[in-house]
């Protein structure tokens, strides 16, 4: 470990003597970075990483944005968190030479193409059909619900590719352009007032065979990597005060401001709050250490549900410290702010209110999170169903 962690260091030493994080583009900066081994540093050498443990990718990150690196905007979280070890543990090494350079630069931003008017958390049961036409897939259906669709490059696309086999098994996953032709993207307004969300429709949209990521038939077990990543994410969003980012150093800021309610009862509220989080971070420290190359367990639902349901109590408390401030004009919030010294102005506390209500549905429901943990981690038997004639039985698995 003690070797790992010099060449780490002596990797990032070189990189910041090459290039000034300061003054380099952020193309180039992140270009020698993945040269240097230093992109994903669990992948394997020429492919952005060193193989070595991933946990060691924070004292990366630490140093680069010490010297002033530009951190990762929203447009390429899906490459660099799911996108990304996906495609290296089951592309094929032409798609990987493609496609993890350009999505760890920025150039190639992603979405993600699972959830369908009529499957949702079923992601088994969606109905997208791709069918082989020589060297091309012609795949026609809709898909919805898809996060920053409008601006992506590439989709995480499923599609069933064998309608005759079980539904687990007749799936086959690809790296949809998003510019092909046949693909249209339509926004649909949330709750916030915004527009974050699409609906994205395939109308006979050829795909090159070169561009399906694992074996015809193994979507389901490529889309796993891709969930299980993705889950592991959005688990990690809550963060610790310290660092000054996430939900609760938000709620700790409005509590240390002057002008909001404070109280004995809101004060425990902050700090089982601020407990619940920390709680929330180490288990995420906990969980990367397994994920070797892009492949984390099941432990991911673990801080994806965790996630969800503090996230929400975060906001709630946001919210009732503010009072009256948190529901007025979003203009006036912002100068109150202002006034205030707040990093995060009150009127953003409204908006994750209204924002965190989908915490609990998107990247695989709460109740799909539990599932997840009651079968796989605790071995609990499936899901049963009550059948016509009020006898219990088990649900077929397919």
């Amino acid at each position: 470990m003690a070797d790992d962690t010099s060449l780490v260091h002596d990797r990032t030493s070189q990189l910041l003597e090459e290039l000034d994080p300061r003054t380099a583009s952020f193309e180039e900066l992140r270009s020698r970075q993945y040269d240097l081994g230093l992109a994903w540093l669990g992948f394997p050498e020429g492919y952005g990483g060193l193989d070595l443990p991933p946990g060691l990718q924070r004292e990366v990150d630490r140093r680069l944005g010490e010297a002033g690196a530009r951190s990762p905007a929203a447009r390429e979280f899906f490459g660099l968190t799911m996108a990304g070890p996906t495609v290296v543990t089951h592309g094929s090494d032409d798609l990987r030479d493609r496609l993890l350079r350009k999505t760890f630069t920025g150039e190639v931003s992603w979405c993600q193409l699972f959830s369908e008017p009529g499957s949702g958390s079923d992601l088994a049961g969606l109905s997208t059909r791709a069918v082989r036409d020589g060297d091309e897939w012609v795949i026609t259906g809709q898909k919805v619900w898809n996060t920053l669709a409008h601006i992506a490059d590439r989709g995480m696309l499923v599609a069933r590719t064998d309608p005759e086999l079980p539904k687990h098994k007749g799936l086959t996953y690809f790296a949809l352009d998003m510019h092909a032709a046949g693909v249209e993207v339509r926004p649909l307004r949330q709750l916030t007032g915004e527009a974050e969300f699409n609906e994205v429709y395939l109308t006979e949209v050829r795909v090159p065979d070169a561009d399906r990521i694992g074996d015809i038939g193994e979507g389901w077990r490529v889309a796993m990597t891709t969930l299980s990543n993705e889950r592991s994410s959005i688990g990690g969003g809550v963060g610790p005060p310290t660092r000054g980012s996430g939900s609760i150093a938000e709620a700790v800021r409005i509590w240390q401001s002057d002008g909001f309610r404070k109280n004995p009862v809101d004060r425990d509220r902050l700090m089982k709050s601020w407990i619940e989080s920390e709680a929330l971070r180490l288990t995420n420290m906990r969980a990367s250490q397994n994920r070797k190359a892009g492949n984390p367990g099941p432990e991911g639902s673990i801080a994806k549900l965790m996630f969800a349901e503090v996230n929400m109590r975060i906001y709630e408390l946001c919210v009732d410290l503010l009072g009256p401030a948190a529901l007025v004009d979003y203009d006036y919030t912002m100068r109150r702010a202002e006034t205030l010294g707040l990093i995060g102005p009150p009127g953003s506390a409204r908006k994750m209110f209204l924002r965190s209500r989908a915490n609990s549905i998107e990247g695989g429901t709460s109740e799909i999170q539990r599932n997840i943990l009651g079968e796989r981690i605790l071995g609990l038997p499936g899901d049963v169903r009550v059948d016509k004639e009020m006898s219990w039985s088990k649900v077929p698995r397919s």
